[in-house]
């Protein structure tokens, strides 16, 4: 038998102990094969919801308006010329103006060294007129990003990658929650998909998505503030193939994050499974055009899948949605 990960083994214990009935279970989940009945899933609309949060975050600030108060503001840090960062940049400003939060966007060149960039951040920190920041990552080679990110005052902290966010946030305790993971959350929610007492296999264990999502799902809902009491398998690159297909295929939820091309086929996933894809990776389409795709072979996946996610249109939108409403619950806990 191969070598198996630390959730692989879990998942192999789960299959190899316990009642009769439980090894029957096994023996058949050994023999799976993905049922000949075409499933047709839903689409997970992340751009309908998306619109529905924006609706609710502008619905609040114009209330605030009303009464006389100030726009909350967001100031977004933008080093290099990256053209994907531009872009998500571009993306972020256009929310913003969209539900009426004001957005300032400092452009810095890659000469800038580390200390003037913590002097920048230093500068948002003390200003009272600046309610979230947030640093586009990736910074240039040679910038240290963690030390950036944990520069930035966690009460404006709207993207959630400071260390003080993440700790408290992995204690249990009120923090920003970094905006993929939330939107992936609230997608959840709004759909109506139950996670308690399921099983979710988590693909990828990146500090910004895979982690926060993993204790997203596995809180104590008794205890934290949308904890989905889930079992969480979480696989990445050092998991076996057939240790993560086995993961796959025992889990009611299946979400993957790696940046790796069609990952997840349709024979990995359960039948009737909701299926969030993050992925999100340029590929060269057949007609020779550039065209974005995700980690789970979509075709194969939507004949199997309950509910799927499409990409685009599935948990892109909802970042910037959240982050919105991450800058106006920035903007409320310091006016409190």
């Amino acid at each position: 038998m191969a070598s198996l990960t630390r959730a692989s083994r879990t998942a192999f214990r789960v299959l190899s102990c316990g009642s009769s009935a439980t090894k029957a279970s096994a023996a058949a989940f050994r023999n799976f094969t993905v049922s000949t009945t075409r499933f047709d899933a839903q689409l997970i609309d992340g751009k309908k919801i998306s619109a529905e949060i924006r609706s609710e975050v502008k619905s609040e600030i114009d209330g605030l308006i009303a009464k006389g108060e100030r726009q909350p503001k967001l100031a977004v840090v933008l080093v290099g010329e990256d053209g994907a960062s531009a872009t998500y940049v571009k993306a972020k400003r256009k929310a913003c103006s969209e539900v009426g939060v004001l957005d300032e966007t400092i452009l810095r060149p890659t000469s800038i060294t580390q200390t003037e960039l913590m002097s920048l951040i230093a500068d948002l920190n003390a200003r009272t007129d600046v309610d979230g920041i947030l640093c586009q990552l990736p910074l240039p080679d040679g910038m240290n990003e963690r030390a950036v990110c944990d520069a930035i005052d966690p009460a404006k902290d709207v993207d959630g990658f400071s260390a003080a966010n993440m700790g408290q946030f992995a204690m249990g305790q009120k923090s920003f929650v970094p905006a993929t993971p939330a939107g992936v959350m609230e997608l959840l929610k709004r759909y109506k998909v139950e996670t308690f007492g399921k099983i979710v296999t988590i693909v990828g264990r990146s500090k910004n998505v895979g982690f926060p999502l993993a204790n997203l799902l596995h809180s104590d809902g008794r205890y934290t503030d949308g904890g989905g009491d889930a079992t969480v398998l979480q696989c990445h690159r050092f998991t076996e193939p057939q240790d993560l297909e086995t993961c796959c295929r025992m889990s009611d939820i299946i979400i993957v994050a790696t940046g790796v091309v069609g990952l997840i086929r349709g024979d990995m996933i359960k039948p009737g499974a909701t299926v969030i894809d993050i992925g999100l990776t340029r590929v060269k389409g057949d007609d020779g055009k550039m065209k974005i795709v995700g980690d789970v072979r979509y075709d194969e996946a939507v004949k199997v899948a309950g509910l799927i996610t499409p990409v685009p249109g599935g948990v892109g939108p909802m970042t910037v949605a959240m982050l919105c409403k991450n800058t106006l619950t920035a903007y409320q806990q310091r006016s409190r």
